[in-house]
């Protein structure tokens, strides 16, 4: 009888394994923009048929999410550490974790870890991947600031939400990152966004299926010093290109002409990792 967790077909578990898949072959094909030796680890003991993803996987437009995906993270591996150097002990927070171990490649021995998703997520999560040492699972909607009370913030706190912003409303996104600035003064958030364009491209592909079909009620965002600098003076707020912001990308390892669509894609569809630093 083989130990691998069974994953049904339509489970909340499922839909976990598609980006888990993503984060695994970003690791494979851009090591030196991220590594990811959790993704492979929790793949290799799940019984699920991944061959439908493999088929697809060394395609043009797979490989070139890959890289997305991989600078998304390793974007945020850098906005940790940036956090970490000057609070140690900080409280390292993913909103909108479902399967992701990002945060735990900034493991300085001293900081704590928590992460954030809904319930069902958070269950999934705790059966594929029990929490570790300074490590806590917190099952709540973001929107709901409860879990504000489960981080210990003594020693500040690092926020990062990648992939998680542009299905919230953007009055939503506002007053929660108000309540954050209050909650926890010298804190900082980072996640990515993208600007109206972009979304749009979004829901006319995945995103309609969720019930989103009026892009400018979301968070889109095409200049976040000013558009987010004026929700709040405890805000300093800046911001990165999402694809090309944090380095040069190696042509070596990346062909011409995925570089010139990182490029496009900043300037085009304004992609930035943005970073709100609360007051105090």
């Amino acid at each position: 009888m083989s130990d691998k967790v069974h994953i049904e077909k339509g489970s909340v578990q499922e839909t976990l394994i598609i980006p888990l898949f993503a984060r695994m072959k970003s690791a494979e094909i851009y090591p030196s923009i991220y590594r990811d030796s959790k993704a492979k680890e929790i793949l290799d003991n799940v019984d699920y048929d991944l061959s439908m993803f493999e088929k697809k996987a060394n395609s043009f437009i797979a490989r070139y999410g890959y890289l997305e995906a991989a600078k998304r993270y390793g974007d945020m591996i850098i906005e940790i550490k940036d956090y970490l150097k000057n609070h140690p002990t900080a409280a390292v927070v993913n909103m909108g974790c479902g399967l992701d171990t990002t945060p735990l490649q900034c493991d300085n021995g001293r900081c704590l870890f928590y992460n954030i998703d809904f319930p069902d997520v958070i269950a999934a999560r705790n059966e594929l991947l029990p929490p570790g040492d300074r490590e806590t699972n917190i099952a709540s909607d973001l929107m709901d600031t409860r879990w504000f009370d489960r981080i210990d913030s003594k020693g500040g706190a690092v926020f990062i939400a990648a992939g998680v912003f542009y299905y919230i409303k953007r009055e939503d996104a506002r007053n929660l990152f108000i309540a954050m600035a209050k909650r926890f003064p010298g804190g900082k958030i980072s996640f990515d966004s993208a600007n109206r364009k972009a979304c749009k491209l979004m829901l006319k592909t995945y995103i309609k299926g969720m019930g989103m079909n009026d892009v400018d009620v979301f968070l889109n965002i095409s200049d976040p010093e000013r558009e987010l600098g004026v929700w709040s003076p405890d805000f300093k707020v800046s911001s990165k290109g999402y694809l090309t912001g944090y380095g040069v990308l190696d042509k070596r390892k990346i062909n011409g002409f995925y570089r010139f669509l990182c490029r496009f894609s900043d300037r085009t569809f304004a992609m930035r990792i943005v970073s709100i630093r609360f007051a105090g």
